[in-house]
């Protein structure tokens, strides 16, 4: 089966008809869980913990490094050993939340008065750190989650990614992307020059649907998000590929075909 790719705007459209109470009826929490969700599948499948089971995500300051930390906190479960760098946390509350459930642990002598008991329960038991040097955590991880920037990426990179991409670039571990290879153009593929240019991740997880760039990736490529309704995929014209079991990932082949994948 190929897949229709879907461009930034329609990607940012569907995403507003997601959470529309009277289309979707998702909320930002949801649909963030569930990428969440989707991407430690994904990493479950390229990278088992019988490989390693140190996990290093880098986290943007946008809802993909929100798909992150979820992410992190599936991994923990699963049996792994994550962190996090987070060098710009975002604004939103909600990431917020996620941060302190993260780092309930690393704050035992003071109470976390959270108003999110549901993550609150969830992550109570976990400790997973937010490191801040990147170079050596690099070094003492066996596998990277780029979860820095996603579908509404339109560049320049400022500062501190363009360094912090050159680091992940170069990095001798596995790698896999979250929507998109961080420093791409979501619809012209890697840079020309600069940090991004040789940045070919190992795996790559499109959310939702694929977005242009794909067809110049080389790798394994997953599609994860099994929430579309049938009204939404209808509208953006997308492919809903059958979910095997009660998988939130599939595999989907990037060999593009006429505007496909």
């Amino acid at each position: 089966m190929s897949l229709k790719a879907i461009s930034s705007k329609d990607a940012a459209s569907l995403d507003k008809d997601l959470m529309d109470a009277d289309i979707g009826g998702w909320s930002l929490d949801q649909l963030m869980e569930l990428a969440g969700l989707s991407v430690s599948q994904a990493v479950y499948r390229v990278h088992p913990p019988s490989a390693g089971k140190n996990v290093l995500v880098v986290c943007g300051p946008g809802n993909n490094g929100g798909d992150g930390l979820v992410a992190a906190r599936h991994l923990a479960q699963y049996g792994y050993t994550p962190s996090i760098y987070y060098p710009k946390e975002g604004k939103n509350p909600l990431y917020q939340v996620f941060i302190r459930v993260l780092r309930s642990k690393q704050r035992r002598k003071k109470k976390d008065k959270l108003t999110n008991q549901r993550l609150k329960t969830q992550l109570h038991n976990l400790s997973v750190p937010f490191i801040t040097d990147l170079p050596p955590a690099i070094r003492t991880s066996d596998f990277l989650i780029d979860a820095i920037f996603g579908f509404s990426f339109g560049g320049p990179l400022r500062d501190p990614f363009p360094t912090i991409i050159s680091q992940i670039e170069t990095a001798s571990i596995p790698v896999l992307s979250v929507d998109a290879p961080s420093s791409w153009d979501v619809e012209s593929g890697p840079p020309e020059s600069g940090p991004g240019s040789k940045f070919m991740p190992d795996a790559l997880i499109s959310l939702t649907a694929p977005k242009p760039c794909v067809r110049f990736y080389r790798g394994r490529h997953f599609l994860g998000g099994r929430f579309l309704t049938d009204a939404v995929a209808r509208k953006y014209g997308l492919d809903v590929p059958a979910y095997p079991g009660v998988d939130q990932v599939v595999e989907m082949p990037v060999e593009a075909d006429g505007g496909r994948l």
